[in-house]
């Protein structure tokens, strides 16, 4: 009988080896699992445990100057989830379909994409919808086939009851974008938080904004919530309040229905802007809510330009406007004086060029006060060519023309001061004194902002003072005193003052206040002349200045000059408030 033993020997020695082999193996994992790794997948295992839910902050409101509310937040809800579940069993085509069929079109691509956008850790909770009504969310959570991964957030939402009425001013908040993320890395932004785009909102971004708060919740295998492990609630931003005056805004725009163009209002000692509407408008809620690629492609492309502010960002020709600053120049300059007077025929001739007066029969003999009560373009060409360019921009400089005002709103202008040198440069052109006419004037390349405008008139009405516009109230006023003497000051204002009660501006005076000021007329290349009048009240103690622009207006005396009488009475006299003294 063979004798098997060897064989069995052998291969009990094979086993053995296998069975030792086996072991190292499985201790040698131990030690990388256990040992090596232990902290990676602690980690993992507590990650898995552990989910983190990001809160919004909640943005501060902003009032106008008495209390009215222009940016308010209310409660809608997000609905959020976890990528690890959201990724399982086509939950991203089912929940497409169960929004659609609830009236909420949003398609798997576009969760896809919001999902994608937002995600940077398996365990950092998503938005997949926002913007969902109480009344949509119930419907929603009621439904069978709603995913019980899933979950509503009550967030905070902006709206903005002024709407259109101060849109350029508060602009609005929409979702940061990649870029805006990029820009604000290390400040706590995440996807899908809202940010300032525009107006106010944008300016003050880090004042209104708040923290954002987080809840680290414990959950189960199946991604259920077994207990909340901390919560740090979300922070409110402050609240702002600003130098606006709503109701005299609102006036602003019904006086400007069915024009475009803009009315600034301005208190001219410390600089408080009550009224800064710019028309047509538009309504900034929808924006901050949400709209399509082609809802805002037809706003933008629009070619009354809605979105452009007119107040801050238009730059105008400020036409006759312009002569209070040239008469205080000729005053300062010792280039006229009261008894100074110039003959208007109508017409001049300069080089080989004749410049018109708007009055083609003439005025006759002119002095400053006669010249500014009518508006005498010929007076001022020969005052302008006196001065010559190089005094005029010296003067222009002085009453900040050429730069911003300072105003606490972005998009503002600079307006242009051109001269000699801007014209060559731009042009390739040499400087005539045909062009010094034309600036004498407020025509030619000298272009403002309606608020440039109104900060000149303010420096006239208040003494001689530059102040630098504000419309947060908590900004501290900030003015500079020009050197201007208090008699030139004077004369040029009873000038304004003859315009007003006996010259081109008769019919800002017509509301029950004394008003001073002066009319415009601003040709343009492309239609109709442009209107303007800035005027100030009351002309003893002045307290307000205001600016009316209305582009292609045709004239300053009769369709802007009213407008700032009114606006002006509104504020100034309570009756016209519908209130009593």
């Amino acid at each position: 009988m063979p004798d098997f033993r060897p064989v069995l020997n052998q291969r009990l020695k094979y086993w053995r080896i296998c069975v030792l082999f086996s072991m190292l193996l499985l201790a040698g994992g131990l030690y990388y699992f256990q040992i090596v790794n232990s902290d990676t997948y602690v980690r993992l295992a507590s990650n898995n445990r552990l989910r983190l839910v990001r809160f919004p902050p909640v943005r501060g409101e902003i009032y106008d100057r008495n209390g009215a509310l222009l940016a308010v937040n209310v409660t809608t809800f997000d609905i959020m989830g976890y990528p690890m579940d959201i990724e399982r069993n086509d939950m991203v085509e089912r929940m497409a379909e169960l929004l659609s069929r609830h009236g909420i079109p949003v398609t798997a691509e576009d969760l896809s994409r919001t999902i994608k956008r937002q995600y940077w850790a398996p365990y950092r909770v998503v938005r997949l919808v926002g913007n969902i009504t109480l009344a949509q969310m119930a419907d929603l959570v009621a439904d069978p086939e709603f995913p019980r991964e899933l979950f509503p957030l009550p967030v905070w939402r902006r709206t903005y009851p002024a709407g259109s009425l101060a849109s350029n001013i508060t602009g609005y908040v929409g979702e940061i974008s990649e870029n805006e993320l990029k820009q604000m890395e290390g400040r706590n932004y995440a996807a899908g938080d809202l940010v300032g785009k525009n107006g106010i909102e944008r300016q003050y971004e880090e004042t209104l904004r708040g923290t954002p708060g987080e809840e680290s919740v414990e959950v189960d295998a199946r991604g259920r919530k077994v207990k909340t492990i901390h919560v740090r609630t979300a922070g409110k931003g402050q609240d702002l309040r600003l130098t606006l005056d709503l109701g005299a805004q609102r006036l602003a725009a019904d006086l400007m229905k069915g024009y475009r163009g803009a009315i600034v209002v301005m208190d001219v000692e410390n600089g408080d802007i009550l009224v800064l509407y710019s028309s047509p408008s538009y309504d900034n809620n929808p924006l901050a809510w949400g709209v399509s690629t082609r809802e805002w492609n037809t706003l933008l492309n629009d070619p009354e330009r809605p979105m452009h502010d007119r107040s801050i960002g238009g730059q105008y020709p400020p036409a006759s406007t312009f002569k209070a600053l040239v008469g205080i120049a000729a005053l300062e300059e010792k280039a006229v004086l009261l008894s100074t007077t110039h003959y208007c025929p109508g017409s001049i001739a300069v080089g080989n060029r004749t410049f018109r007066c708007w009055k083609r029969s003439g005025h006759g003999t002119m002095n400053i006060l006669t010249a500014l009560q009518e508006s005498c373009d010929v007076y001022f060409y020969q005052v302008g060519l006196k001065l010559g360019i190089a005094k005029l921009l010296k003067w222009c400089t002085m009453f900040g023309l050429g730069s911003p005002t300072g105003l606490d709103l972005p998009g503002e202008s600079s307006g242009v001061t051109a001269g000699p040198d801007w014209k060559k440069a731009r042009l390739k052109e040499n400087w005539y004194h045909g062009d010094t006419v034309n600036y004498s004037i407020g025509q030619g390349f000298l272009l403002m902002t309606p608020v440039q405008l109104a900060r000149l008139y303010a420096a006239l009405a208040n003494g001689g003072r530059l102040v630098r516009p504000r419309l947060s109230l908590s900004r501290k006023a900030f003015s500079e005193t020009l050197k201007i003497d208090r008699k030139n000051l004077d004369l040029v204002r009873r000038g304004l003052d003859y315009v007003v009660r006996k010259g081109t501006g008769r019919r800002a005076g017509s509301f029950g206040i004394t008003v001073a000021g002066k009319t415009g007329t601003a040709q343009n290349p492309h239609g109709e002349d442009h209107a303007l009048f800035a005027g100030y009240a009351p002309i003893d103690n002045p307290k307000y200045v205001a600016v009316a622009i209305i582009e292609e207006g045709l004239h300053g005396s009769s369709v802007a000059s009213p407008m700032v009488g009114e606006i002006l009475s509104y504020l100034l006299v309570p009756e016209a408030r519908g209130k009593t003294p």
